[in-house]
């Protein structure tokens, strides 16, 4: 009877260093993830190229690509298909190809050939039980101290949400600049988590406090107030 053998499928966890690597991409040579130092960046695979998916999905991030750049953020792409390939898919993605009334986009984010896949072996896309030749659609949110922040894998078949990826840069940031907690379904305006009190007499002070801009339930629960026009000043860079 035959026993089929998968090998070890290893990943970099939330807090870790982003594993370094130098690539050939679409866009030239680059060494990551120290090119982008004091950027965010959203590194993403992509299973292959010439394929419905991930075409619906490089038109959609490409259509961002600016939006992203306004919140200090790079993208990055990958696949384990070669560069000609990678060249030739793009250059029919922008002359053939309209998804959601986009049509004639360019892809102008770096797309990484790893053949080799020595990239996807060290992040972890390939998930054997979904191909052995093929990476996931996992996406690594790094920030600019090179420092993994957030990590999200779908599987080959789904789509992702890339009004989500846009959020998800948003409220880390958000929690880094303003030192809170985002809670669930948060978008920009809406109220955000105060840090939990860690000690009994900020616990009460809390919960007798006066502060028209902060709501305390119980004492681990306070929400705040925090405009989304604050956000934008602090987050979104000027024209």
């Amino acid at each position: 009877m035959e026993t089929t053998v998968y090998q070890e499928t290893s990943m970099p966890r939330i807090g870790d260093k982003a594993p370094s690597f130098k690539a050939v991409t679409t866009q030239g040579s680059i060494n990551f993830p120290e090119d982008y130092s004091g950027s965010w960046v959203i590194l993403f695979s992509h299973p292959a190229d010439f394929t419905p998916v991930c075409t619906s999905e490089f038109i959609t991030f490409a259509s961002m690509e600016e939006k992203f750049a306004k919140v200090n953020t790079k993208l990055v792409g990958l696949s384990v298909d070669g560069l000609y390939s990678h060249i030739a898919w793009l250059r029919t993605i922008k002359e053939k190809i309209e998804y959601k009334g986009l049509k004639n986009v360019e892809v102008n984010f770096p797309l990484i050939e790893d053949i080799s896949m020595n990239v996807a072996k060290k992040y972890g896309m390939i998930q054997p039980e979904e191909s052995n030749t093929q990476a996931v659609r996992a996406v690594f949110f790094i920030d600019p101290k090179g420092i993994i922040r957030a990590i999200i894998y779908y599987p080959q078949s789904l789509g992702r949400n890339f009004d989500e990826l846009y959020r998800v840069i948003i409220a880390l940031q958000t929690a880094d600049k303003f030192k809170v907690a985002t809670p669930a379904d948060w978008e920009p305006g809406d109220e955000v988590i105060v840090p939990t009190a860690g000690s009994c007499g900020v616990a009460k002070e809390r919960m007798q406090s006066k502060d028209t801009d902060m709501n305390c339930y119980d004492w681990f629960f306070c929400t705040r107030k925090l405009d989304k026009a604050k956000i934008d000043s602090a987050l979104v860079k000027k024209e």
